[in-house]
């Protein structure tokens, strides 16, 4: 199976995790655009015990860029949130989101 048979499978999968904390993926194929050259829309999430979101992976909106005095506004759709900060994911492969994902998640989680 490739990797993205692998995410496309996990759409709408919850994964309860220890000590209350629980995983949920989405995944769907869409026509590829500007600003999803891949072709999927995802999000993929950890949520401690209270239901917060301490972790995503998506490219369901855009990000602000952060301002620059005279840089070109470069807009960026795929993106990470850990907490209150977001930042510019650099989307590889499905593979790679899923390494990248389950990576942090071990990170938080211990």
């Amino acid at each position: 199976m490739t990797g993205l048979e692998t995410l496309l499978d996990l759409d709408g999968e919850t994964f309860p995790m220890d000590s209350g904390f629980w995983t949920k993926i989405e995944a769907k194929r869409v026509e590829v655009s500007e600003h999803i050259p891949h072709g999927i829309r995802y999000s993929l999430t950890l949520h401690d015990r209270h239901n917060t979101r301490i972790l995503g992976y998506d490219n369901a909106h855009a990000m602000k860029p952060k301002r620059k005095r005279y840089g070109a506004k470069r807009v960026v759709w795929d993106h990470k949130h850990e907490k209150e900060i977001t930042t510019a994911y650099e989307f590889e492969s499905p593979e790679q989101l899923l390494i990248d994902f389950w990576n942090d998640v071990t990170r938080i989680i211990g």
